[in-house]
């Protein structure tokens, strides 16, 4: 069973931040979901219910996502969505349920960097940011691969592009956690590949290093983009092999960037076909 010692409601960042680093143990808390799979007792739990962090926020350049926004809201709002290629609809409307995703938070999902988690996947494509109340904004891919550290995200920052991005993941259930996810995204004259549930974290791959440059890929383009993203790091558990991942790591990823290069050649969609061939038999 899951026990909390303390519960302290923030009035604002600052009294968390205060909380935070000086009550050993003390942690923040969002809707506080994947914390109910634990069995364990949290010396205390911090609330930031208070400081105003439940809103998106659009401006000229920029989205500003609340920490405590819910995924129900981040998969529902029609402006950030259709500016962003539906990508976060796409990434949550799958999570357990709507009941869940009304209570589980953008910050809960972002700060917690796990490695199943589709919401992280679909932002590394994008040109997302974090904004922490010590160490300030952070490019997400950066903040990735930082270590936890006693600070607070309040923010995730999407700038705005004209994003040409695409979705895919797989799940042995509707609701179950994906197997294997990845993001496509074209902005700024580049690629952008995320490919998360390894089951390690998301992991970015851009431009060259995904081996494709052009708006409209070609099949040559496409299969070193297979390539590179099979050449990532895999590892088995109870949702599919190490083997399985790797091979619909690559089919996922073809598939995503075809659906998001609307004007892909025919022979790079016929690529992306054969890249699925025998997709079961792998399992």
């Amino acid at each position: 069973m899951l026990k909390f010692q303390r519960f302290v409601r923030a009035a604002n960042i600052d009294d968390a931040l205060e909380v935070l680093r000086f009550r050993k143990g003390a942690q923040v808390m969002g809707g506080g979901m994947w914390m109910r799979l634990s069995k364990r007792t949290v010396p205390c739990v911090i609330d930031l219910s208070d400081c105003g962090l439940d809103a998106i926020e659009e401006t000229a350049d920029e989205f500003r996502i609340g920490a405590y926004v819910t995924l129900r809201q981040l998969e529902c709002d029609a402006a950030l969505n259709a500016a962003t290629g539906n990508v976060l609809t796409a990434a949550v409307h799958d999570i357990v349920g709507v009941q869940f995703r009304q209570l589980a938070t953008v910050g809960g999902s972002v700060f917690g960097r796990f490695g199943f988690s589709d919401v992280l996947c679909a932002l590394l494509a994008l040109d997302a940011e974090v904004e922490l109340a010590e160490a300030g904004r952070v490019p997400l891919a950066t903040f990735v691969d930082m270590p936890y550290e006693l600070d607070i995200l309040t923010h995730v920052i999407i700038k705005k592009h004209d994003y040409r991005a695409a979705y895919r993941c797989v799940r042995k259930a509707a609701t179950d956690f994906p197997t294997i996810n990845t993001c496509a995204a074209y902005w700024d004259n580049d690629w952008h590949l995320a490919v998360g549930a390894r089951p390690a974290k998301a992991r970015l791959l851009t431009g060259a290093e995904l081996g494709v440059t052009s708006a409209e890929p070609t099949a040559g383009e496409l299969a070193g983009a297979i390539e590179a993203v099979r050449g990532l790091a895999y590892s088995s558990n109870i949702w599919g092999s190490e083997r399985y991942r790797r091979h619909l790591a690559g089919v996922l990823a073809a598939r995503a960037i075809v659906a998001a290069a609307p004007y892909a050649t025919q022979e790079a969609r016929d690529a992306a076909s054969a890249a699925c061939a025998h997709e079961e038999a792998i399992r």
